[in-house]
């Protein structure tokens, strides 16, 4: 029996891999591999078949989670701004204001991709929308290839980790902290990637100044102030929005998700003052939140019988004790379970990483690190994950600008391009690392 129970843990977590590997929906195929093994299981002895009566418990708890609650209301609130051009709006104001300076589009695309990862939080709506907008535009102006779709990309990754993001919202319910302290801990992370990013551009501009060069004088002969003015309306809107929602977040006034909800009424808003809110709209966003929103619980519940039975065989337990027992501990630790997470951000997707893997870790990260660490735990591993899909072959961000770049823009343009914003992402994670101040500075301070 207990030579059973040590091989069918492990066999598991090895068929279910493999099953996402080779393409099954993941919400079945957790489901599908834990009701295979409960039946293996009960077969041999290995398994008390009583153990499963706590699944439907399970279930209605998560139903009744009132956190996961801010998914749908963020989903909303990105969906109906995708649906108002907003990203349109800002990159030509932003190409305005920044466009006399040499880099100034490329400039323009890492601080739109900063406010659409504030406002929608969804990686693939940034980078196929400033990919369709913005990527041609620079072409146009003679910007190099590598820089153009390596910072498309990139910026379109800080929805990773830049609050209000579905990312952290599923990694603080899987590592049992609030999801406002690990949105105030990302705030600086996620400022810092986009301000290095930014950084970046302006030296390897002025270095290379054929990368990227500035518009053309008759693009923004006026003054600046006549530039911002005209900018202000659009803007501003977005600004005002972030601000209500991560500020009544970040102060108390209201749960994320009651700002979430906030931040769905706000976009509603900002599409009926653009002239967008339409019943078509309306179904188009409630049909996309609806399926992101089904996918989301689909994989939880299955991901939960999955948990349930690999408890049951004591997959959790051989797994703590391994990773206990690592040289270094808590940095042998940290080591392994970063490796593991960006490895298969390679193949396959957050949520699947989120409710398969991080409950295995969590418990470990939290006997070693503490509990008041989990919130910089989590964020390190949204840096991470972020760094992982961006990365050739497999970044997710670079298939979705694959998708919608040009046909003169090839795969090797984009991969190159990647390159340089990947060891500025790896930089910024290694800060976070070994300055945990840069997380827990201002959760401290709000606190």
């Amino acid at each position: 029996m207990e030579a059973t129970t040590s091989w069918l843990g492990p066999g598991m977590f090895i068929v279910a891999m493999g099953s996402l590997l080779l393409g099954y929906p993941v919400a079945f195929a957790l489901g599908g591999v834990a009701v295979l093994f409960a039946g293996v299981g009960i077969v041999t002895g290995a398994f008390d078949g009583v153990f499963l009566t706590a699944l439907p418990q399970r279930v209605f708890g998560i139903m009744g989670n009132f956190t996961l609650l801010a998914i749908p209301a963020f989903v909303f609130m990105g969906a109906m701004l995708e649906s108002t051009g907003l990203a349109e709006q800002l990159l030509e104001a932003m190409a305005r204001v920044l466009g006399r300076v040499r880099g100034g589009l490329a400039l323009a695309v890492v601080v739109v991709g900063s406010l659409l990862a504030a406002t929608t939080g969804v990686v693939a709506a940034t980078v196929i929308t400033m990919g369709l907008i913005s990527l041609p535009t620079m072409l146009r102006h003679g910007y190099d290839k590598s820089l153009a779709t390596g910072v498309i990309s990139a910026s379109g990754t800080l929805g990773q980790i830049i609050p209000p993001s579905i990312v952290l919202v599923v990694l603080a319910d899987q590592l049992g902290i609030p999801v406002g302290d690990l949105f105030i801990g990302s705030v600086i992370p996620g400022l810092l990637m986009a301000v290095t990013f930014a950084i970046y551009v302006i030296i390897i501009a002025q270095l290379k100044p054929n990368l990227a060069p500035p518009l053309p004088s008759s693009e923004h002969d006026y003054f600046l102030w006549k530039e911002l003015q005209q900018a202000a309306p659009l803007l501003l809107p977005p600004f005002v929005l972030i601000i209500l929602v991560l500020g009544s977040i970040f102060f108390g006034i209201a749960t994320p998700t009651e700002a979430g909800a906030m931040g769905a009424v706000g976009a509603m808003i900002m599409a009926a003052w653009n002239g967008r809110l339409t019943l078509r709209t309306i179904r188009t966003v409630s049909e996309n939140t609806l399926s992101t929103t089904t996918m989301v619980m689909f994989i939880l519940l299955g991901s939960t019988a999955f948990s349930l039975v690999f408890r049951g065989f004591d997959g959790d337990r051989l797994i703590a004790d391994l990773l206990l027992r690592l040289p270094g501990q808590a940095v042998g630790f940290l080591i392994i379970s970063m490796a593991t997470i960006f490895v298969l951000g390679f193949f396959i997707d957050f949520f699947e990483i989120a409710f398969i893997v991080v409950p295995l870790f969590a418990p470990v990260a939290k006997t070693l690190f503490g509990s008041e660490a989990l919130v910089w735990y989590g964020v390190i591993i949204g840096a991470n994950l972020q760094s992982s899909f961006l990365t050739p072959p497999f970044g997710f961000a670079l298939f979705y600008l694959r998708s919608v770049a040009p046909p003169q823009v090839t795969t090797d343009h984009i991969y190159r391009g990647a390159i340089p914003f990947i060891l500025l992402q790896m930089l910024v994670l290694l800060l976070i690392i070994l300055f945990p101040q840069l997380v827990t500075a201002l959760p401290h301070l709000l606190a």
